[in-house]
């Protein structure tokens, strides 16, 4: 499988490059960019293992100066101490104007390499090297860059978009299960936010939550429709004056929940899989959606191996609350991304506060 998907935007298109492999040709892929030489590779410990010496050997075989930042792995690290210590390694390295960074590693080490590359000099390139499912399938891809706040997730950032996204599939055989079924959160998200095809092709799936029971030809289809759906919401909305909001579907009580638990019980993912479940009952419970599709999407979240309760002791008061904190919240209300059917969902900010309290009680 070798596909490339573009992302069409008015000032800097890119593409998305999908190949079995590719890791080993990141080099000549960048060469064909007009970079400047400098590279610094950012990556945690545990990539940087596996992969970080091809990644570099192939950097510096197409003529490329390479660094290294290694941060520690996990969301908790998703801070501004983390993008100091990325900055300190650019000064060391005299990171110019026309140097790029290279973010090799899950949503955490792209998301906190794309804001040191959008902060840095103001501006400097990244490429983006996605070695989770879910990295590969949504946070690589279209720009949105940052840093976690203690008081809230992703709450300081930019929208700095990559010059590449490379993608090899052949590294999630490295990957997890755990986060690899994170990431099939997303993929489900793009089922029902935008793709039915793609839904209706996971629901005949025996199997969801283990990359070796799951055909090829599907890895196959995850990969590019997820892309190309992704691809085709920042085309039309780069920076979220409107439809690109839709891809929140899941993430409004998905963020308070990893908030409020500190980013230690359940990940990204398993997160965004609570959420989904929480905002699939809203929109049934506002007669917006039929009981049957919920019911669908619940049993493909659990396919998937995701949680579909919230976690133990958790106070329904104290999500409520965060969701003020919310970055899509307006005039002190909370946007929410509902389905209508599979496929197509809206954004409203006319839920009552007891139909949440309702909805996360019976969680």
């Amino acid at each position: 499988m070798t596909s490339v998907i573009k992302v069409n935007l008015p000032q800097q298109s890119y593409e998305i490059a999908i190949a079995p492999g590719s890791l080993d040709r990141l080099g000549e892929q960048m060469s064909s960019l007009k970079l400047g030489k400098k590279v610094l590779l950012v990556s945690n410990p545990t990539i940087f293992k596996h992969y970080g010496e091809r990644a570099t050997a192939s950097l510096t075989a197409a003529g490329f100066e390479v660094a290294s930042s290694i941060l520690p792995a996990g969301e908790r690290y998703k801070n501004l101490n983390s993008i100091q210590k990325l900055y300190d390694t650019a000064l060391e390295n005299r990171l110019e104007r026309s140097s790029t960074i290279v973010a090799l590693g899950g949503g955490v080490i792209g998301d906190m390499a794309g804001f040191a590359a959008a902060t840095w000099l103001r501006g400097i390139n990244v490429v983006q090297v996605p070695t989770t499912l879910l990295a590969m399938v949504d946070s690589a891809i279209g720009g949105k860059t940052g840093v976690n706040h203690p008081q809230g997730k992703n709450l300081i950032g930019a929208f700095h978009q990559p010059r590449l996204v490379l993608i090899d599939p052949d590294v999630l055989k490295t990957l997890p299960m755990r986060e690899f079924r994170a990431g099939m959160a997303e993929v489900i998200k793009y089922g029902v936010i935008w793709d039915a095809e793609l839904f209706v092709q996971m629901e005949a799936s025996k199997h969801l939550n283990q990359l070796r029971y799951i055909k090829p030809e599907l890895i196959d289809a995850i990969l590019t429709r997820s892309c190309q759906a992704k691809a085709d919401v920042v085309g039309k909305d780069e920076k979220e004056a409107g439809l690109r909001a839709i891809l929140n579907y899941g993430h409004t009580i998905g963020h308070a929940v990893e908030s409020l638990t500190g980013y230690r019980v359940v990940n990204h993912g398993e997160a965004v899989g609570i959420g989904m479940v929480a905002a699939g009952q809203i929109a049934v419970e506002l007669r917006m959606w039929q009981k049957e599709d919920t019911e669908r999407q619940n049993a493909l979240i659990q396919k998937a191996g995701l949680p579909t309760q919230l976690p133990s002791g958790l106070d329904i008061e104290a999500i409520v609350d965060a969701l003020q904190l919310d970055k899509k919240v307006k005039a002190g209300k909370v946007r929410f991304v509902l389905p209508t059917q599979i496929g197509v969902v809206t954004v409203t900010d006319e839920v009552p506060a007891d139909i949440i309290r309702q909805v996360l009680q019976g969680m």
